[in-house]
């Protein structure tokens, strides 16, 4: 009996032994790691969350962009620089850097958010390098021109080499990327590519059916002056003396109008710069220096919601003021602009001294806090080649990432349903 006891423990404590094996064995073998090389899996859905998003460029004629800027001169190079006084041209020259930025074959350190791929069968998303907004600015800028002919038949010529493409046909060009920055660019055929990713300013002049906030992308203006690099100021907020500055056009269109009106709520405050004054190269400079000096830089629409102003302030480290009902802004997703700027509605803009005394309002301390995150986030907004991890072209990038699931789950569905979003009709 004795040694019966003996041997039933010991087979009790080898079970347990064995169990205890296999239990440390499964818990550490990996079996999907063991299966994902037989199961069907996409390779795209197995991609690392940040691995770059791989984009194929159309090899287009130089007519749809670099010869805009190298106006067809022999010798040029085959990637001509961006021209420091090109003016007001360079605020939408967003659709250069992007392009630019594919053409990057630099650092590989440099964590950009998009890579070009020559296989276009392995793009995540297309670029189409057409210039749209130079096209407007370059050919018949005056919209009666007759030169304005050019940039209609540009937009065909595009229209009708995408229409061919095998890769538009299948998404219907939902993975395209078409820089759109002006409020006129492309202004003849908008409605023929109203299904891609448009890289836009804002959607003052674009038709609800053109482009909307659930499939495009709010790009920066490229900043005018320059940014402010040795803004190390002991105080601050002393040092700036001006509140409340603007210096621009009062006269514009549509939702503009509001500049004429703030002109005339504004005056008689002794600490409240607002002028009228025209872009030339003295006048920006003056800009510069007047932002500088200000706590407060004003920021009403133009003839659209946005304009290059707001990103001029953000780079003189001035405190945005933002006037507007309807603004949308880049990279929201990413940045809440409540930590740097300040918003009113036109309404209560319009109200005499109502903005001025809210100004006044805003204590020392939290004035300095929005300072500093000026400071911190300025880069985001910085064109640049070559460019830099997080810079302006790299949050592009990352926005057009983020509208791709969307442009798949529209493609995919598309292809297979026989009545086209029935859940509306219910």
């Amino acid at each position: 009996m004795k040694m019966m006891a003996v041997k039933a423990v010991s087979s009790l404590v080898f079970i347990l032994v064995l169990l205890i094996s296999f239990s440390l064995y499964f818990s550490t073998l990996d079996l999907r790691s063991h299966f994902s090389s037989s199961l069907p899996f996409s390779h795209s859905l197995c991609r690392s969350a940040t691995a770059p998003l791989r984009v194929y460029m159309y090899d287009l004629p130089r007519r749809f962009n670099f010869e805009m800027i190298d106006h067809g001169r022999h010798g040029s190079p085959f990637m001509p620089p961006w021209s420091r006084n090109s003016g007001l041209k360079k605020q939408h020259s967003v659709e250069y850097w992007m392009m630019v930025s594919l053409l990057y074959k630099g650092d590989a350190d440099q964590e950009m958010e998009a890579v070009r791929v020559l296989d276009p069968e392995s793009a995540d998303a297309f670029f189409v390098p057409f210039f749209s907004s130079l096209s407007f600015n370059t050919h018949g800028h005056n919209m009666t021109d007759p030169e304005t002919e050019v940039d209609r038949q540009l937009q065909i010529e595009l229209l009708g080499f995408l229409r061919k493409s095998e890769y538009w046909q299948r998404s219907g060009g939902r993975d395209h990327v078409i820089p759109m920055h002006h409020p006129n660019a492309f202004r003849f055929l908008r409605d023929q590519v109203n299904t891609s990713i448009l890289i836009v300013a804002d959607f003052g002049r674009l038709p609800k059916n053109v482009s909307n906030l659930g499939k495009d992308v709010v790009a920066p203006y490229v900043h005018v002056v320059d940014s402010f690099m040795d803004d190390n100021a002991t105080d601050p907020f002393e040092s700036r003396s001006t509140l409340l500055f603007f210096r621009g056009r009062t006269v514009r269109k549509d939702e503009g109008i509001v500049r004429a009106k703030l002109a005339k709520v504004l005056v008689g405050h002794e600490d409240v710069h607002y002028e009228n004054s025209f872009a030339t190269g003295d006048n920006i400079k003056a800009s510069s220096k007047g932002m500088r000096s200000s706590k407060f830089c004003l920021h009403p629409a133009g003839d659209t919601p946005s304009s290059c102003r707001l990103f001029d302030a953000i780079v003189s480290h001035c405190v945005p003021v933002i006037v507007s009902d309807r603004i949308e802004l880049p990279y929201e997703d990413e940045l809440d602009y409540e930590d740097f700027s300040i918003f009113f509605a036109v309404g209560e803009a319009l109200r005499p001294n109502y903005m001025v005394n809210k100004l006044r309002e805003i204590p020392k301390e939290r004035w300095v806090d929005m300072w500093k995150r000026l400071k911190n986030i300025s880069y985001h907004y910085e064109f640049q080649y070559p460019p830099k991890k997080d810079d302006a072209v790299n949050m592009l990038w990352r926005q057009v990432r983020h509208k791709i699931p969307a442009a798949k789950l529209a493609t995919h569905r598309g292809r297979r349903l026989k009545i086209p979003d029935w859940w509306k009709r219910r």
